[in-house]
Order: structure tokens, then sequence, then C-alpha cells
């Protein structure tokens, strides 16, 4: 993620943030924007992983409250995460740089999808709105 826009008020209370998430990216760059980021939001734990079998062994060591899940990862699509949170009910969101669905699949239609780029406060709204979907 590039910081595109201004730094912004930090969350208004990190009560309102999952306190561990997991950041499914395959590009490093990327992976460590929006960690620091959304530390910066006041979240208290982030974990990347770059593939599907790094992050569902994340997942099966400590689930996460939240999960950024990108869809295309180096090789693969994450859609075996995305059914292995829908299984243990962890909330989590899409995001892709493609337009349109990204190729979603249907049983996924009501997940949202944060389109890359994407800004700093589209990002905070994301986390902040996290229980919603659990």
């Amino acid at each position: 993620m590039t910081s595109i826009d201004p730094e912004g008020p930090a969350a208004a209370s990190p009560a309102q943030l999952p306190h561990d998430v997991l950041v499914v990216e395959d590009d490093p760059l990327i992976a460590l924007d929006v960690s620091e980021t959304i530390l910066g939001f006041g979240v208290a734990t982030v974990r990347t992983a770059g593939t599907v079998a790094a992050a569902l062994q994340l997942i099966a060591d400590r689930a996460p409250d939240f999960v950024l899940l990108d869809v295309g990862l180096i090789r693969e699509k994450s859609f075996a995460v995305a059914e292995q949170l829908a299984v243990l009910k962890i909330p989590f969101v899409f995001i892709t740089g493609y337009s349109g669905d990204g190729g979603i699949p249907a049983a996924f239609a009501r997940i949202p999808v944060l389109t890359k780029p994407y800004m700093r406060d589209a990002l905070r709204n994301v986390l902040r709105a996290w229980r919603a979907q659990a």
C-alpha cells in the first residue's frame, strides 16, 4: 500500500479495533507498509503471510481477530484461506488490485472488498467495522 493521503488522526479508541490482525499479502513492501499503518492506528499485533500455506499455518497457530486478505498471491489465489476463515467465523476483507469483483466466488459475495490503491481512511474504516462481520 502506498500511503498517498496525509497522516490522519489515529482511531478514536484502540478498543474499536481488532487486537490481532493477519495481513495476507505477497508483496513484502506492501505488507510492511500496511502493518506499520495499522499498528499506528492502535492495533496491538500484526502478523503477515505471503502465501496460502503460511497464512493457514498462522491461523492454525493462533486465530487472528481479523484478516486483510489479498486475493491474488504469487501463483495462487487466497480462496482456501477465505474458506478456512469462514469455517472459523473469523471476519475478513478481500484486498485486490483488480477492478470489479476480482473473480471472487459467489460464496464470498457478501465479504467486503478493499480495492488497491486505497487510502488510510478506507483501511481504518474497514478495521473499525470488523465486529460487524463477525
